[in-house]
């Protein structure tokens, strides 16, 4: 397994007696991730076991996918499943437009202000509502975290390659 995986959902429990399970979708891009044909990696993350599976069929259901797996017909067969997560290879991922990123491409990016001040690195991406916000790790000794809003007014730029992201500080951010 030499390639890179990303989770797109968590196996919280089954549903029914046919060996369908309710997954916590982990990605913004659930409908295409679950869709009948679509091939995930099962995984483990205790024990490391993982396992290749095809989805026959999904459906959403309040804030769970309810998804049947080719070959599971039966809650035995499933149960055991419980906390896995569900993986998608780096060659599968979806591609995305100018100003939207992958988690993974943000968290590690160094933060300096417009001004060139080095403020940390992004540690964390939490999702409260309206937009998401950066968690930036500040060096030792400079301060506490900072959380930055991310709309228009302070993203500048964001330079995947380089991980570098621009910012212009609001009054009252730090």
């Amino acid at each position: 397994m030499n390639e890179k995986w990303f989770a797109v959902g968590k196996i919280v429990n089954t549903h029914g007696i046919r060996g369908e399970l309710k997954v916590l979708p982990q990605t913004d891009f659930a409908d295409v991730r679950f869709a009948p044909g679509s091939k995930l990696r099962m995984l483990n993350e205790e024990s490391g076991a993982s396992q290749e599976v095809k989805v026959e069929s999904a459906r959403a259901n309040k804030n769970v996918f309810i998804v049947k797996l080719d070959g599971f017909h039966d809650i035995n067969l499933v149960e055991k499943y419980k906390g896995w997560v569900l993986k998608v290879s780096e060659a599968d991922l979806v591609e995305l437009g100018d100003g939207e990123y992958y988690y993974h491409e943000i968290i590690g990016c160094r933060v300096v202000t417009e001004e060139g001040e080095e403020l940390g690195v992004i540690s964390e991406i939490l999702s409260p509502g309206a937009n998401d916000v950066w968690v930036v790790e500040r060096p030792k000794g400079k301060g506490k975290q900072i959380l930055i809003p991310v709309i228009d007014d302070v993203l500048i730029g964001v330079d995947k390659q380089e991980k570098l992201v621009t910012v212009r500080l609001m009054e009252g951010l730090i």
